[in-house]
């Protein structure tokens, strides 16, 4: 009985760990060494002479943050339904793609060039063409976000899918498995180390499609910000919208690594954590 318990105490669950103390571990180190460069910065900008129009003091983008919350949280949040939304879009068309590429050479062979062409194609390139034929609301920017995480979910999840254990596969077809069986019960699970690897990076990078996007659609989100703080030589609001966008890429990224602590519990990966 006692074997038995050693046993369980060793087999990984989705709870050993729980989130809060493991995100506060996480946030110690990246925590002092932000609050180290911002003390640098405070100070090189103080004790240099530094003009406040090209460089601020981080006391006042914090304070300029603070003292507005409302208009950065209300552009912010534009900004995260638009990169979660073309999140969703380019993760869902990238997995049906990839699920097909994965099951045929041919298909294979037809479609990663399209792909590739739509990660070589810069994505400020593109941005004024969909403003063009989609116009100025959130539909365009949605579509860049998705543009710009449709390869790397792509090309994590086709390896994925094929990369199975050839023992199970055996096991599967003796056993009379249908494709379809195989594939939900055996590829897709197999897969998710991969697609949560892509996942860590399509988030961060649909952030940065929707604010290109807002550069050119319209007057809502951060990027919208951004560029009139640019064109009204306001070096301050520029900051803090800077400042906000990093905020939310660094909690969008702790959101899938939690998500994939808590899907991949039982990975190897996640035992070694």
């Amino acid at each position: 009985m006692s074997s038995c318990n050693k046993l369980n105490d060793m087999v990984p669950t989705a709870t050993n760990t729980p989130f809060i103390s493991t995100l506060l571990k996480a946030a110690i180190v990246p925590g002092v060494v932000l609050t180290g460069v911002g003390l640098v910065w405070e100070l090189w900008v103080r004790l240099a002479d530094v003009k406040t129009y090209l460089v601020p003091l981080p006391s006042a983008v914090v304070g300029r943050i603070v003292g507005d919350v409302g208009y950065f949280v209300g552009h912010g949040s534009v900004t995260v339904i638009e990169a979660t939304m073309g999140f969703v879009l380019g993760a869902f068309v990238a997995f049906a793609a990839a699920s097909l590429m994965a099951h045929s050479k041919s298909l294979e062979r037809a479609l990663y060039p399209l792909a590739l062409l739509v990660k070589v194609t810069p994505v400020v390139a593109i941005a004024p063409l969909f403003v063009i034929w989609f116009g100025f609301g959130s539909f365009p920017k949605i579509l860049i976000a998705a543009l710009i995480t449709f390869f790397p979910m792509l090309v994590n999840t086709v390896i994925g899918l094929r990369h199975v254990d050839r023992t199970a596969l055996d096991f599967f077809n003796s056993l009379g498995a249908s494709r379809w069986e195989i594939f939900i019960k055996l590829r897709i699970p197999s897969s998710m180390p991969y697609v949560f690897a892509a996942v860590r990076i399509a988030v961060p990078l649909s952030i940065i499609g929707a604010v290109v996007g807002e550069w050119f659609t319209g007057d809502r989100g951060l990027g919208s910000v951004i560029i009139v703080a640019h064109n009204d030589i306001d070096t301050l609001t520029l900051f803090a919208a800077i400042v906000v966008l990093a905020i939310i890429g660094v909690s969008a990224t702790t959101l899938a690594a939690f998500v994939e602590r808590r899907v991949l519990f039982w990975h190897e990966s996640m035992v070694l954590m």
